[in-house]
């Protein structure tokens, strides 16, 4: 009888498969109040980190600059990008100066503990003047599709064509600018001095800036807005009302109203 294809391959026995019984996993030890005391701690540690020297949230109080930023959103702030440069670690992170057109949050070179977010018009060395509302910087005249116009003025000589008139204090300009303005004047222009910026807000009929109190030393400048985490409906003179009485109202009508007043498609909208 002829051999078939691998007819003379050896075949093994077959086993009988048993299952190994199951051990039983070992009990994880249970964490000493010591140990969660200091994971706690590491975690305390690690966020305190984070919030001071990395990212620091912010509300936005007024409407100087709608309709990029809106009363009501709250905003992390990136505060790595403009700190003093390290030199450890320059090679790292990505350290660099304000530039023309970034949105920063700095501390008010007018009322000191104030903090202030604006957009960057003029950076160091830059002329900056304003004829009937339009922004000209170094003599051309800038587009600024961000900009609302919903409450300009036409008759507001000094916002809009500024610095033609001498600042006063009857215009609302702070008495130290009103004072040295003019230093700085050269022709038409107001020209940045070193280690300064010049900086508008984008609802330009009721942004306060440095047209009213002047330039923001660098040092001033806190960081850049990331993005919104969160944003939810309030009144414009909410800021304003600082009893307690006040704070523990606002506080319940979040409460109550968290999910029908939080403007959820503005949540992680990124600020640019």
């Amino acid at each position: 009888m002829p051999k078939t294809k691998n007819s003379d391959a050896p075949v093994l026995p077959q086993r009988t498969l048993r299952e190994k019984p199951q051990q039983a996993a070992p009990e994880k030890p249970k964490e000493t109040t010591v140990e969660f005391i200091a994971s706690l701690c590491a975690v305390l540690v690690t966020g305190l980190f984070i919030i001071t020297f990395i990212v620091q949230a912010f509300e936005i109080p007024s409407s100087s600059m709608e309709n990029t930023l809106l009363i009501g959103d709250h905003v992390f702030v990136n505060r790595i990008s403009f700190a003093p440069k390290t030199s450890w670690i320059s090679s790292i992170i990505p350290y660099r100066d304000p530039r023309f057109g970034d949105i920063v949050v700095f501390l008010s070179p007018a009322e000191p503990g104030l903090y202030v977010v604006k957009r960057i018009i003029g950076t160091p060395g830059d002329r900056i003047h304003l004829r009937k509302g339009v922004v000209y910087r170094n003599g051309v005249a800038l587009n600024e599709p961000y900009v609302l116009h919903d409450r300009d003025n036409p008759a507001d000589e000094y916002r809009n064509n500024f610095p033609a008139l001498p600042p006063s204090e009857d215009y609302g300009v702070y008495p130290d600018w009103a004072a040295n303005m003019q230093q700085y004047v050269q022709g038409d222009d107001i020209v940045v001095p070193p280690g300064h910026y010049f900086a508008m807000g984008d609802h330009r009929g009721v942004s306060l800036d440095s047209r009213y109190w002047g330039f923001i030393p660098r040092q001033n400048i806190i960081g850049r807005p990331m993005f919104i985490y969160w944003s939810f409906e309030t009144p414009e003179d909410q800021y304003r009302k600082t009893d307690w009485s006040d704070r523990i109202l606002f506080v319940g009508r979040i409460i109550i109203h968290f999910f029908d007043e939080t403007r959820w498609h503005r949540t992680f909208t990124i600020v640019r």
